[in-house]
């Protein structure tokens, strides 16, 4: 089922002219006035990988948020790696570009696991972080930094979560990892959102068996994979079936075969999906993951700024 609507596509084309002024954007500061992307009580975010082509550390992606008006971010694991001193240059990685070839640093030995010293240096240095987004106006609601192989690895990635006042934790589908990491979940009541692709998305026919595994495990729900994954089929029962279970939504516009478009030219209800939630008064973020191809000329900044303005005018 589809409901968008050539009309809706229209209006969204027609403000193109308007939205092109996003590359003009005034540069916000620390000293401006603090951001607010809450919605008519819908919270509209951006994960930090959207940025990926022009913001890899915690400082640049802070003003990234800040020059598209975003309180919310679920921030990747690079930004926090880079500025905490945790190791782990997949993160970093993953903050510059998740399909980039590994580098020398990627495949280097693993270093020894830390101390007790160094891991709560490092949990200081996450709890600056917090205060430096949130000074600035800026919520991490989520991160995105991945999970160790070791119980230790597991149970700092909590640590972490609670450091940055974050009430979830995001990863890829994976049944496996959801049994292994649920005791740890229940245990800081944080929970794991796990994010899907085309080929593992939520079950609809019968209660999908990772919830199962624990209460604090849900789905960090991608509406435009959905999308893509199901040849077109709308994401909209799949949210009203787990919608408390549903961690966080990623927003982004694609095709029935596949195609990763400008919102507004798929067959992603995006503009539903935000309305439906303004109508439940479901508080669960939704993320601009920006995927689409940058045109020339533009930057992520500019793009993540019409998709901002695309949501605020569905909720208007």
């Amino acid at each position: 089922m589809n409901m968008n609507s050539s009309t809706t596509r229209r209006a969204f084309l027609g403000s193109a002219a308007a939205a092109a002024a996003c590359l003009a954007l005034p540069r916000r500061t620390l000293a401006a006035s603090k951001p607010n992307s809450i919605f008519n009580g819908v919270r509209i975010g951006a994960i930090s990988y959207s940025y990926r082509s022009m913001a890899n550390t915690a400082e640049e992606t802070l003003q990234a948020l800040l020059d598209d008006g975003l309180s919310e971010v679920e921030l990747m694991g690079g930004p926090i790696q880079l500025y905490a001193g945790i190791p782990g240059a997949s993160g970093a990685r993953k903050a510059r570009d998740k399909n980039a070839p590994p580098t020398a640093a990627d495949l280097a030995t693993p270093p020894p696991p830390p101390t007790d010293a160094e891991r709560e240096a490092r949990l200081a240095k996450c709890r600056e972080l917090r205060k430096m987004y949130n000074d600035a106006g800026v919520n991490i609601h989520i991160h995105k930094m991945g999970f160790g192989p070791s119980d230790e690895d597991i149970e700092f990635t909590f640590l972490v979560a609670k450091a940055l006042g974050c009430f979830a934790v995001t990863t890829e589908r994976n049944d496996v990892l959801a049994r292994r990491v649920a005791p740890f979940a229940e245990k800081h009541q944080i929970w794991v959102g796990f994010h899907n692709h085309t080929t593992n998305f939520p079950v609809i026919d019968k209660p999908d068996p990772i919830l199962e595994v624990g209460k604090y495990i849900g789905f960090n729900l991608d509406i435009g994979h959905y999308v893509a994954g199901t040849k077109g089929l709308s994401p909209i029962p799949v949210i009203e079936k787990y919608h408390d279970r549903i961690v966080s939504l990623h927003l982004k516009d694609r095709t029935a075969d596949g195609g990763n478009v400008p919102w507004g030219e798929g067959q992603t209800p995006i503009k539903e999906v935000l309305q439906l939630m303004r109508k439940e008064k479901w508080t669960f973020p939704a993320e601009v993951e920006l995927e689409y191809k940058i045109p020339e000329g533009s930057n992520a900044i500019a793009e993540v700024a019409k998709c901002v303005q695309y949501c605020k005018e569905a909720l208007a």
